[in-house]
């Protein structure tokens, strides 16, 4: 608001001084070079406004994203869940069947696997063709009426004189001028990007720290497994803004009254018209007149058949305990080959740091999935395809 008030205000003065006018040569040059100043911090708060206007539509756009991503993961948690609810339990022991000393296991999830088929569909029912025979013409001679008898006005053309007087083009009047311009300074603001919120996260934490502090869990006696809640900070941006800090200085500058000697022409007869017939027009043209309406035949169209490539699923969802390597046995050194090899093949964003936080677990999920492996713990089976264990 502040801003636009500056600009209208900055166009309220480019304007008077524009149309005011003296007659001193040293005036007029003080004039035209304010009114440059002016125009110039014209320029200036325009283009600072657009450049303001433009960075907050991208922190608006980069907002809307941030929050696209999320509901987009939430969605995609949902239906996992749901998934996992509907998975047949029979069959599934309460502990790993036939464990070792020293193995650790998890319940993961294995996702469905799909085939590609060839399958016949139905792209054309077929039906009739309508095939239209055209008609039959031929050309007569016809006289017809081109134009109707009617009448016409014509206008004798007014009587004007010139004659010579003096008007009043700009009356006496006063202008403001700026003697000292406005004065502004650049600050920081503070504006939070996402408030700060809690999430769930499922299984024993790999990691600890300030930004991962643990402040709930709960027991699901379903699966026996460790639900934990997870406080995520608020994020924030500072963005820089110009104020005023001191108005500008003007000034009253009496304007004298413009005349000017004009030449004008004065009516002496007014335009006056009278009224002319016009005969009636006729034309001698050709005509084509029909000598055979057009014909509709109906022809069969056999159906068209098509073969395309259809995802067919051949395996469902399984629900099993499968080997994983657990915190005890994950190694600094381990975790340094899987964020590196992650990272060679564009899964993993993070640093290699050797510790297994949520990038590196985030990082574990993409890559089980495109692959269609189990999902929900770094299985052995995960690492074998990595070739990070043999």
């Amino acid at each position: 608001m502040k801003m636009n008030k500056k600009i209208l205000f900055s166009s309220v003065i480019t304007t008077l001084l524009f149309m005011s006018g003296c007659a001193d040569k040293t005036t007029n040059m003080d004039i035209t070079k304010k009114y440059n100043e002016c125009n110039t911090q014209l320029k200036e708060c325009q283009t600072n406004l657009q450049n303001k206007n433009d960075e907050i539509a991208k922190l608006q756009n980069e907002l809307n994203l941030e929050k696209q991503k999320v509901a987009s993961t939430k969605n995609e948690l949902n239906q996992c869940k749901a998934e996992v609810l509907r998975l047949p339990r029979t069959g599934l022991t309460l502990l790993p069947p036939q464990a070792k000393p020293g193995e650790c296991f998890a319940r993961v999830v294995i996702p469905p696997k799909y085939e590609y088929q060839k399958v016949k569909v139905l792209v054309d029912e077929g039906g009739e063709r309508v095939v239209t025979i055209p008609p039959k013409y031929r050309w007569v001679t016809k006289k017809v009426l081109v134009r109707e008898a009617g009448e016409k006005l014509i206008t004798i053309p007014p009587v004007y004189k010139t004659v010579t007087e003096k008007v009043l083009v700009s009356p006496e009047t006063e202008k403001e001028v700026v003697v000292k311009p406005a004065k502004y300074k650049w600050v920081t603001e503070k504006v939070m990007v996402e408030p700060a919120h809690t999430v769930w996260k499922r299984g024993a934490s790999l990691y600890e720290g300030k930004n991962n502090q643990i402040l709930d869990k709960k027991f699901n006696p379903e699966t026996g497994e460790i639900m934990c809640l997870v406080e995520v900070p608020a994020k924030y941006k500072y963005i820089k803004k110009r104020i005023m800090v001191e108005p500008p200085v003007v000034k009253k500058v009496k304007v004298p009254a413009v005349y000017k000697t004009i030449t004008k022409r004065v009516l002496v007869k007014p335009a006056q018209t009278k009224v002319v017939k016009i005969p009636a027009v006729y034309k001698t043209i050709k005509v084509r007149e029909l000598v055979e309406p057009a014909k509709v035949v109906r022809e069969p169209i056999p159906p068209k058949y098509a073969y395309i490539t259809k995802r067919v699923k051949v395996r469902d969802i399984e629900y099993k305990w499968m080997p994983i390597i657990c915190k005890t046995n994950l190694t600094p050194g381990l975790v340094k080959k899987l964020q590196t090899k992650l990272k060679k093949l564009g899964y993993y964003k993070g640093p290699i740091d050797s510790i297994y936080g949520p990038k590196t677990q985030k990082a574990v999920n993409e890559y089980q999935k495109d692959k269609g492996l189990a999902q929900g713990a770094l299985t052995i089976e995960t690492a074998k395809s990595l070739n990070i264990i043999k």
